[in-house]
């Protein structure tokens, strides 16, 4: 019963690569960005689907005591520092009620040009949306910025917010 979903899964996978490939990205029209990241990522719906397209688990929930979660990032190495709509460097899980990880949102991060805290000068755009940071805080990342999306978690807080409310880490 399960080779179903994960054909459909793939199937649509390729489906998000060819749009990727037809869409210009960052052509300055947020909204038509907005779907070439819904339509690039909506086949990752399941981690394992994400793991199979070399995501990698940090298998740590992250959250903030006022702020909300973002939940459990699952990383590729090879997207951070794109600016491309369709190539989020982390995809975000957030735990159902009954503990099932289920995709909420793509965050980008690019390499801060400079690795200057304090400059701000090569702070990257998308969606019509300035990029969080520059920030310095995170193990194994150099200074960078960061953009969070949450295409597919409603979240009270903004599109762009870095945390959501609604999302609770075990």
């Amino acid at each position: 019963m399960r080779a179903r979903p994960i054909a459909v899964g793939i199937s649509l996978a390729a489906l998000a690569s060819l749009t990727i490939a037809a869409s210009p990205g960052t052509g300055g029209d947020p909204h038509h960005d907005l779907d070439t990241a819904a339509a690039a990522t909506g086949a990752f719906h399941s981690p394992e689907l994400a793991e199979e397209a070399d995501f990698e688990s940090t298998d740590r929930c992250v959250s903030h005591p006022v702020e909300g979660g973002m939940g459990y990032h699952y990383a590729n190495k090879d997207n951070i520092g794109s600016v491309h709509p369709g190539r989020p460097a982390a995809l975000l899980y957030a735990p159902d009620k009954k503990g099932k990880r289920q995709l909420v949102a793509v965050e980008y991060i690019v390499r801060d040009a400079d690795q200057d805290t304090g400059t701000t000068g090569d702070r990257p755009k998308m969606f019509g949306q300035a990029f969080d940071g520059p920030f310095a805080d995170i193990p194994g990342l150099p200074v960078h910025y960061s953009l969070h999306v949450w295409l597919w978690k409603d979240n009270p807080s903004g599109l762009f917010a870095p945390y959501n409310p609604r999302v609770k880490c075990p």
